[in-house]
């Protein structure tokens, strides 16, 4: 059932299996605001611009008749029914993009993915994905396993985040490795660099993740709801006279950009971040020279998917592989 939040009152949403029907009703402080405005605060997992195109496309009613105008403007007590209509998963094509295979076996393989590649098709991202990658690695056979869209993704890392992922072959293995990662059986680590000296050196971060109210392209932590979220790090290296760290960060919890969001809630930024370190530009002046020169061309989070371990769900073995860190990562740190 979508979700309207805790405190909407009369609002009701059901899904009927086609699409999702939202009916809201105006009340006393919501009276003459716009109307794409008041179901971005209501429905907060849809964007605004997603919201304007559903009305422009005649997907909304107030009081029985169809309104197309983002900024008409509300009263108090008007019903607002919102359809959704179902999305269709378009299926992704079989493309011949190189893999780096670091273990492969007839249930599942480990994948080293590089930074700039897109996990799975979508919205901007059709096609040149890592799932349009293994069609072509592995055939016919692996459309569906898990899923039309995602065949064989239980997980994902960024698309600006480099390093280790594990992909099911088979429907068996697929439905072993998400429990796996449900009850949290995955050992996990990544490195990454972040302004400053974390302090304690070692510790845990702890603090439910949700969409930032403030920006909606952002994760944050947040005060209420949100999913649970526990991060452990530890530093590996004091680089520039403490300007920067290189970390080792450990996760319980596999949340959207959950180490980029709790070591910016901390106060350590990850160098390169576009979304989340923007704040810590005003620090490249205490960087060397040859690390400023380095930082101009770095593009991405300083992130990468160090250590993946795990009981394999068929042959019960139990698996761990350690990735290098990618060169331009390695140059980067050298420079620091």
């Amino acid at each position: 059932m979508p979700n309207t939040g805790p405190d909407l009152g009369p609002d009701l949403a059901k899904d009927n299996g086609t699409e999702q029907d939202y009916t809201l009703v105006v009340e006393e402080t919501e009276k003459k605001n716009r109307l794409d405005k008041f179901l971005a605060l209501r429905l907060p997992d849809l964007s605004r611009s997603r919201l304007q195109a559903l009305i422009s496309q005649k997907c909304l009613q107030v009081d029985g008749t169809i309104i197309e105008t983002p900024n008409y403007r509300l009263k108090i007590g008007q019903i607002i029914d919102l359809k959704i209509p179902k999305a269709v998963d378009p299926e992704p094509v079989a493309q011949d993009i190189p893999l780096d295979v670091v273990f492969e076996d007839p249930y599942l393989l480990i994948i080293n993915k590089p930074s700039g590649l897109v996990v799975h098709p979508a919205p901007g991202n059709a096609d040149g994905t890592l799932v349009n990658a293994l069609l072509y690695h592995c055939g016919e056979d692996f459309k569906g396993i898990g899923g039309v869209k995602r065949p064989g993704i239980v997980h994902r890392i960024d698309k600006d985040t480099s390093g280790l992922m594990v992909v099911a072959k088979t429907d068996e293995c697929h439905q072993g490795l998400v429990q796996l990662f449900a009850a949290h059986d995955i050992e996990r680590s990544y490195n990454a660099v972040v302004w400053g000296y974390p302090k304690p050196a070692t510790g845990r971060i702890e603090g439910n993740i949700g969409r930032s109210p403030k920006n909606r392209k952002k994760m944050a932590v947040v005060p209420r709801g949100g999913k649970t979220a526990i991060t452990h790090y530890k530093t590996l290296k004091v680089l520039s006279n403490g300007v920067a760290s290189l970390i080792e960060c450990r996760l319980e919890t596999g949340r959207t950009h959950q180490i980029r969001v709790h070591m910016t809630h901390a106060g350590y930024p990850l160098l390169g971040d576009p979304l989340y370190g923007s704040q810590s530009q005003s620090r490249l002046k205490n960087l060397p020279t040859d690390a400023q020169e380095k930082m101009k061309s770095f593009e991405r989070q300083a992130l990468h998917a160090k250590t993946l371990g795990f009981i394999h769900p068929i042959t019960k073995e139990n698996l761990i592989f350690t990735s290098e860190l990618s060169i331009d990562l390695k140059d980067l740190i050298n420079s620091l």
